[in-house]
């Protein structure tokens, strides 16, 4: 078995062979799976076998947040400086 961190929710990892980014987001102990999520927002899911056989390092979490966003387009991000517009509750209850 090759030397590489344990599986942790929550924690990113380097896969040292195709050099993805990646980050776990399930654990599922009783189907023996790692459901991990990749920085473009894909999602797959690895057999614990699979993992342990893995050349991993862990990794710092990405600064660019954006990577399972960057298929938006401009009209799809808010304008920081026209902020959404809000409704006041009993404007909304009244509507109702």
């Amino acid at each position: 078995m090759k030397n590489h961190p344990a599986p942790a929710i929550g924690k990113w990892y380097l896969d040292n062979v195709d050099g993805q980014l990646f980050e776990i987001v399930a654990i599922d102990e009783e189907d023996g799976t790692i459901e991990i999520q990749f920085f473009d927002g894909s999602v797959e899911e690895l057999e614990i076998d699979l993992w342990n056989e893995m050349e991993l390092t862990s990794a710092a979490p990405p600064e660019d947040w954006s990577g399972p966003f960057d298929d938006l387009e401009a009209d799809d991000k808010a304008d920081p400086d026209n902020p959404a517009e809000t409704i006041e509750l009993n404007e909304f209850l009244d509507e109702i």
